[in-house]
């Protein structure tokens, strides 16, 4: 992470954007250095954006009969054998401590994911056809041991997020929930944080391991980089005969259930970081700034206090309607003031001064484009409601024009090198075999983000029988 200074950023987003965002983090109050490498701090305005996400859709989840519980963060090593291609996909990135308890020989695995923790419980729960479908879900924290270059909100050590896991009598309906979940992130993205996705399921090289598919949400970044923001994984029955869950049906007879799990976590604010910031700082959409007004008033020393009996009589008026802050620091000018609060990415800035006073009004100025425009006391609550939903909507747009100007069909392989190249997102038709993908990889550093559907011809990328079009882009 950059190392924090007074000043505000130093660099450039199109300059220097590897730097540009690691300023952000730290000078914006998202996040701050860990003593443990690799790890973050969430600082109080960063954790409150997750309070944000949390809220809305726990209240999705419990809309929709999901209730949350808690397990252990340490998971005995035999519990992941127990299904051999889940514990091979995650033994790469699994942080192992010694088990000091002497009546158990397992090692200790910290928290990778919860599958085999909690199917472990789900076995001895779940009896009868009366206990489906059962929907469980947990906010935790989790590891997993990262060898790439770590960087806040997007790739650490230690993460927060959300696990979904559900078992369902069929396969239809466990199949229909999959793709419920991924859709429920997808609003998540779209409505709350203004970020437009891309939606289809992983090839078979990137699903989760051990599922029978994943269904993934892509967004992109304005330099053309996919960013993952959401899974929700088909189990099949492969934990469920694993672990030992079954149930008796109406008839009385024993059944193997299935199950899928789905999760969102910290990551989305590393997206909304990326997605809307620029050159001052954040950019927050309305609907998840922790602070959506900062009353600023500007002081002269002979009408000081009647400008704050203004700043304050504000402030109580929109406490009705807004997360509203007054900023009544006096040691600071109005002008750094108003830069701190552009680079934390409070949407409207409201500002106050004597004349203001006298003629009985207040200048507003929009985060997102910078625009001034002056609005009468009597107004103001009315007016911050429309000027923020209108501002939620620009920044929707904005990140939607820069998605479909990313997209690029290519039908060769010179044109998807080249696509790859100028940062876009290639729709290809391709094999989609691990081979093809592999040497995707080694030559433009592109992966497959998701499958758009059933392809004919020829992969443009090897020459084989095509199987899907598919997006491909470089990610983070």
């Amino acid at each position: 992470m950059a190392k924090e200074t007074k000043e505000g950023l130093t660099v450039t987003k199109s300059g220097d954007s590897s730097e540009w965002y690691q300023q952000v983090v730290q000078k914006a109050g998202l996040a701050d250095y860990s003593p443990v490498k690799g790890c973050m701090i969430i600082r109080p305005h960063g954790y409150a954006m997750w309070e944000g996400i949390q809220s809305f859709f726990d209240g999705i989840m419990k809309g929709h009969g999901v209730q949350n519980a808690y397990f252990p963060l340490f998971i005995p090593e035999s519990f992941f054998k127990k299904e051999a291609t889940h514990a091979e996909g995650f033994s790469p990135e699994v942080a192992w401590i010694e088990n000091k308890d002497k009546d158990m020989k397992d090692r200790l695995a910290i928290r990778p994911t919860s599958e085999t923790i909690m199917y472990d419980s789900y076995a001895r729960w779940i009896r009868s056809w009366r206990d489906l479908p059962f929907q469980m879900n947990q906010w935790a924290n989790v590891v997993r041991w990262e060898t790439k270059a770590t960087k806040p909100f997007l790739r650490t050590r230690e993460f927060l997020w959300q696990e979904g896991h559900c078992v369902y009598a069929t396969a239809k309906e466990c199949a229909k929930e999959t793709k419920y979940w991924s859709d429920m992130y997808k609003k998540v993205s779209e409505e709350l944080l203004a970020i437009p996705v891309l939606q289809g399921k992983k090839t078979e090289s990137e699903k989760f391991s051990g599922a029978d598919y994943t269904v993934t949400i892509e967004a992109i970044m304005p330099d053309g980089k996919a960013l993952q923001m959401g899974t929700s994984h088909n189990l099949g029955q492969g934990f469920a005969k694993a672990f030992g869950i079954s149930y008796l049906d109406e008839q009385g007879k024993k059944q193997v259930p299935y199950q899928n799990s789905w999760g969102i976590s910290t990551r989305m604010i590393g997206a909304i970081i990326l997605a809307h910031g620029d050159d001052k700082g954040l950019v927050l959409p309305p609907r998840i700034a922790p602070i959506t007004c900062a009353i600023v008033p500007i002081f002269f020393d002979k009408k000081k206090k009647v400008v704050m009996k203004g700043a304050e009589a504000l402030y109580k008026k929109l406490l009705n309607t807004q997360r509203v802050v007054l900023d009544d620091r006096e040691q600071q000018s109005a002008g750094w003031r108003f830069s701190e609060w552009e680079l934390k990415g409070v949407p409207l800035r409201i500002e106050i001064g004597p004349k203001d006073v006298e003629k009985k009004q207040v200048v507003l100025v929009r985060r997102d484009t910078g625009k001034k425009e002056f609005v009468k006391v009597a107004q103001v609550e009315k007016r911050c409601v429309a000027l923020l939903e209108e501002m939620q909507k620009n920044l929707l747009s904005k990140a939607k024009k820069n998605l479909k100007d990313r997209l690029v069909k290519v039908t060769t392989k010179q044109t998807f090198t080249k696509a790859i190249k100028d940062s876009n997102v290639a729709i290809i038709s391709c094999c989609a075999t691990s081979s093809c993908e592999d040497a995707i990889k080694e030559a433009t550093g592109a992966t497959s983000r998701c499958i758009i559907k059933e392809a004919r011809g020829k992969c443009v990328y090897c020459g084989k029988k095509a199987a899907h079009e598919v997006y491909y882009s470089k990610s983070y």
